[in-house]
């Protein structure tokens, strides 16, 4: 058996963390953006011969292509989600830490 992650150990002691935080993703994933995502995704799966076989691979977006790729390495990846790029920002640029500024 794997290590659990550390999300997963809180979780898994803090009952009413746990509840609340899948009461949230119950909300969430029933967004009309989300069941389209989720329905998007299971037909490329299954167009990929992929969906249900438990094979251990997931489709992913690569490059502007559909391809497939282990569910560890996709699941995990950081650099493939659009949200994460914008957050950090571009590579070497203002990423040391000038310490306080200030404020403003």
């Amino acid at each position: 058996m794997s290590k659990l992650s550390r999300t997963a150990r809180y979780y898994r002691k803090n009952k009413k963390a746990r509840e609340k935080h899948n009461e949230y993703q119950k909300k969430y994933n029933k967004k009309p953006g989300q069941v389209e995502r989720r329905v998007k995704n299971n037909r490329e799966n299954r167009r990929f011969g992929t969906y249900g076989n438990y094979d251990g691979k997931d489709v992913s977006h690569k490059g502007g292509r559909i391809v497939l790729e282990s569910e560890h390495k996709n699941r995990g990846s950081k650099t493939n989600t659009p949200g994460d790029k914008r957050a950090r920002g571009k590579k070497g640029k203002g990423r040391r830490n000038k310490g306080n500024t200030g404020g403003k």
